[in-house]
């Protein structure tokens, strides 16, 4: 093959046939997939999740992953936090001609990784190759689908007063980690996205706990976005404790630099886990006994004081509203 991605390489033709069992085939080949047809085959029964979700991070490249291990984190995780276990997943690359075959690859290659890790089986994909200018480098669709294990699932209008408010890690990792990559900023110390699949860490949540009323990935917008799109489908109000959020000193201190609030900012392998105040300790202790939940601690309460609002109880012991994101604090993050 060519060392940078042609136009040829989307015709359907020859070169394209060789993209795909040269180079998808090689990372992504399974035994349905293998099959080329123009549908996969698929075994599901019940409840069943589905999420679809488009991935455009700026850059491609960033410590922590890429945008071939996001897309897998990203789509597993929404699946999972319907109390759901990821089966099957499809994947469609949009390419600008001239990315270079070795950058295609590593995204691949990392994608591949990504779904072996997580137990889910990529099933169906397509690949379509645009001239140069038409898209930056490259775009990822993905549909994820998968059998829910829990009845009522969680849902994010489930939330209810008297609830506990549980996060499974630091936040603002990923945000500050993706505009840092893309500004060239050296914050002095090591800021890593946080970009993970969270699918075994939920399943064993939804498993051995009698309840969970929410299960939320704060992505775009942040923690307090999630937070507010909850209270608002709830009819509730969540009152944070400023104390307890968790956030890595180098990431407040990149924030407090540039001007941005952590609350705001993306995360990729964190969650957000909403359930009676008296099922709380068990969830904690079993977030914590994952490497990805070892920082999982209680944020926060449910109350009817607000509904629909979140405010903040400040260290001070003041009171400060927490509104939803206005505008893009930063684009291209997912």
């Amino acid at each position: 093959m060519s060392d940078k991605v042609l136009l040829d390489y989307g015709s359907g033709g020859r070169a394209s046939q060789r993209l795909i069992s040269e180079l998808f085939l090689k990372y992504l080949g399974n035994d349905e997939l293998n099959r080329l047809n123009d549908a996969a085959e698929l075994a599901v029964s019940g409840r069943i999740a589905m999420s679809t979700d488009s991935f455009t991070v700026d850059p491609i490249f960033f410590p922590g992953g890429n945008i071939g291990s996001l897309a897998v984190h990203g789509t597993v995780n929404d699946v999972a936090m319907m109390g759901a276990i990821p089966r099957y997943m499809t994947c469609a690359y949009i390419i600008e001609e001239g990315l270079p075959m070795d950058d295609l690859e590593k995204i691949v290659a990392a994608m591949g990784e990504a779904v072996r890790e997580a137990g889910v089986t990529i099933v169906s994909g397509d690949t379509k190759v645009v001239p140069k200018g038409a898209v930056d480098k490259i775009f990822i669709n993905t549909t994820g689908i998968g059998d829910i294990i829990v009845d009522p699932a969680p849902s994010g209008d489930s939330a209810r007063s008297g609830d506990a408010v549980l996060i499974s890690g630091t936040i603002g990792d990923h945000g500050l980690t993706i505009l840092g990559t893309r500004e060239g900023l050296d914050f002095q110390s090591k800021v890593e996205s946080d970009c993970a699949s969270l699918n075994h860490l939920l399943i064993r949540l939804v498993r051995e706990l009698p309840e969970v009323h929410v299960l939320r990935d704060p992505t775009r917008g942040g923690l307090a976005t999630t937070l507010n799109e909850i209270t608002a489908s709830s009819n509730v109000c969540c009152e944070l404790n400023e104390s307890a959020l968790p956030v890595r000193p180098e990431v407040s201190g990149g924030c407090s630099i540039l001007g941005l609030d952590p609350l705001y900012l993306a995360n990729e392998g964190k969650f957000l886990c909403v359930l009676p105040q008296e099922h709380a300790e068990k969830a904690l202790e079993i977030m914590r006994a994952d490497p990805l939940g070892k920082d999982a601690c209680q944020i926060g309460v449910m109350t009817d004081a607000n509904p629909g609002k979140v405010v903040l109880v400040t260290r001070l012991g003041g009171k400060r509203l927490l509104n939803m994101l206005e505008g893009e604090q930063l684009p291209r993050i997912c």
